[in-house]
């Protein structure tokens, strides 16, 4: 028993100093293996958007305008949704030249009631990615038209 112990506490040690590899940090892995900083690099309009008041279950959008302020092209991987009410309109892999500007299209189907915040991420080349919101609130319209003044019409026949 003290044999087999032996030998499985030599076999895990040998197994564990072949795992440990010391790997070498340069200047440059580290550069690469640390994000950029997207403010540095791309300049958003409407990041954070208001839509104010909407019909119950009318759908509404706006666009949000990214401007590559560096001096390389960066790219637009993917935009991802906080829900099924949000839909994003824009080009994948589109790439953005310095000085251009792209447009990605927020879309909200209104099916929230009250008061809504939602949350979209974009993703972009060089592991930078960026959250903008939005948020609103959705009102009800009456289903019928107010009742009649039936005051309004005795006026009406009386001729005053």
């Amino acid at each position: 028993m003290k044999k087999c112990t032996f030998i499985l506490a030599a076999m895990l040690f040998t197994f564990g100093a072949y795992a440990q590899q010391k790997t070498e940090t340069t200047a440059e892995t580290v550069k690469t293996q640390q994000p950029k900083d997207v403010n540095k690099v791309l300049e958003f309009k409407n990041a954070e958007y208001d839509f104010g008041k909407i019909p119950f279950g009318k759908s509404a959008e706006y666009s949000l305008t990214i401007k590559n302020i560096s001096k390389e092209p960066v790219t637009l991987e993917r935009v991802q949704v906080s829900c099924g009410c949000t839909t994003p309109k824009y080009q994948q892999g589109e790439k953005i030249a310095p000085n251009e500007s792209a447009t990605v299209t927020l879309g909200f189907n209104g099916n929230s009631q009250g008061h809504f915040s939602k949350s979209v991420t974009l993703y972009f080349s060089d592991g930078m990615s960026r959250v903008v919101t939005f948020k609103g609130e959705t009102y009800k319209t009456p289903e019928e038209s107010a009742p009649a003044n039936k005051g309004v019409e005795k006026m009406k026949k009386s001729g005053k």
